[in-house]
């Protein structure tokens, strides 16, 4: 079978042929039919890969503590040959992705050979023709649901997690900073639960995608235009929950939470950014910051994901799997709507092309889409009309969401 690899040193990207995955007992096999490109995660991933030995320490220093203690513990010279050996040796890629259960293992009862399941986590949910998956890292597809819409679920998931953390309350006001992939996922779920939505990107595209999907406003994190419309929702008090969605070195986004922030309110961290906390800020709001760690409970933990030990409903509501059955209901029920989100959908033997398109800049997406051999299949196991070419699906062509009635279109921020 095919799966796309990188080897971490050298920053090559390739599509090997690789041995099928055995059917283990407490998980299925999986065909894939549509895998997701997460265009942040992924991409930091393979741009790092490309760094110099110094650029890659300071990009990962959690990986150079590492480094150290091992250094402490093993020597110099068995931690070079350890460090050496991993960074030249090719690491999968992709975490969230549909397909068609082609064989069950011992101990599952909850799904059977022929049925389309979401699939999650970056060992198990890869671009790959073929993957085993444990129990609680997929979950049934609803009645009706595309495969290439479920394909989102686990990136979904981070967004819904990212949600849960903030504690959001009807009627609240909420500013997301970051409208790549999370963030724009993040600003639907927010507007489904009752939550009135900022949007902050320095991209007038990504703006005008969100308010379109229901963000009551869009603009530039330099805008004044975006304090201005926090101030109108909010009667000046300052927004109840920012969601850090962005990524990159810049502290913008942490000082950008604390200036819009209401007393008291609540700053979630999804993404990757700088945050060095400006004190006085912080301290002065009595602001509250809090992670939001992939896709919930139960994520990291081996016994949960690998030997399938859920947590009693009583006492974790949200796990891992309830988070992205709960997410492709939110799909199937048209409260998110994941296809205007797609820029690309590409075959998946033109996986390497298409990651290198995405590195240079070449092709601008919020979504890509990896289409596979047998993505028919799954198609007509779901009922959907199958996508038989790579298209491209550009922001003009994103249709309006409806609105309850009585309710007004979303404001404009002035100067875009």
């Amino acid at each position: 079978m095919k799966q796309v690899v990188q080897n971490y040193k050298s920053g090559e990207l390739a599509l090997l042929d690789v041995p099928v995955p055995g059917c283990k007992p407490g998980g299925v096999l999986v065909r894939t039919a549509y895998s997701l490109i997460s265009t942040g995660t992924e991409l930091m991933k393979v741009s790092e890969a490309g760094m110099s030995m110094v650029g890659k320490a300071r990009s990962r220093p959690d990986q150079v503590a590492k480094v150290v203690q091992s250094v402490a513990v093993n020597g110099v010279p068995a931690t070079y040959r350890k460090v050496m050996g991993k960074l030249d040796s090719y690491t999968p890629l992709g975490y969230s992705l549909c397909g068609v259960v082609e064989r069950v293992g011992a101990g599952i009862d909850d799904v059977k050979v022929g049925d389309l399941v979401a699939c999650a986590g970056n060992e198990h949910a890869l671009h790959a023709e073929l993957n085993w998956v444990p129990k609680n890292l997929y979950t049934p597809v609803p009645d009706g649901l595309a495969p290439r819409d479920a394909a989102f679920g686990t990136v979904g998931s981070i967004a819904l997690q990212g949600l849960r953390q903030g504690e959001p309350r009807l009627g609240e006001v909420a500013l997301v900073i970051g409208l790549g992939l999370i963030g724009q996922l993040l600003a639907q779920l927010l507007t489904a639960a009752g939550v009135r939505v900022v949007g902050v990107d320095p991209d007038p595209e990504r703006c005008a995608l969100a308010e379109r999907l229901g963000a009551a406003a869009c603009g530039d994190p330099d805008s004044a235009a975006v304090a201005h419309a926090v101030a109108e929702l909010t009667a000046g008090h300052g927004v109840d929950q920012v969601y850090l969605a962005a990524g990159g070195s810049s502290n913008q986004p942490v000082e950008l939470a604390a200036r819009l922030s209401r007393d008291r309110g609540r700053v979630v961290d999804i993404g990757k950014c700088r945050l060095d906390l400006p004190w006085n800020a912080y301290y002065e709001k009595e602001l509250d910051v809090r992670f939001s760690r992939s896709y919930g409970p139960g994520r990291y933990d081996p016994e949960y994901e690998l030997e399938g030990r859920d947590y009693p409903i009583g006492h974790v509501r949200w796990t891992e799997r309830r988070n992205l059955a709960c997410f492709l209901d939110l799909v199937a029920r048209g409260r998110v709507a994941v296809e205007p989100l797609v820029s690309h959908v590409a075959d998946f033997d033109d996986a390497v092309e298409t990651y290198g398109r995405l590195r240079d800049g070449a092709l601008k997406a919020v979504a890509v889409l990896f289409r596979y051999p047998d993505g028919t299949v799954a198609e007509a196991v779901d009922g959907a009309p199958a996508v038989t070419a790579v298209t491209a699906v550009p922001s003009v062509a994103v249709p309006a969401v409806a609105r309850p009635a009585g309710t007004a279109p979303p404001a404009r921020v002035a100067g875009r």
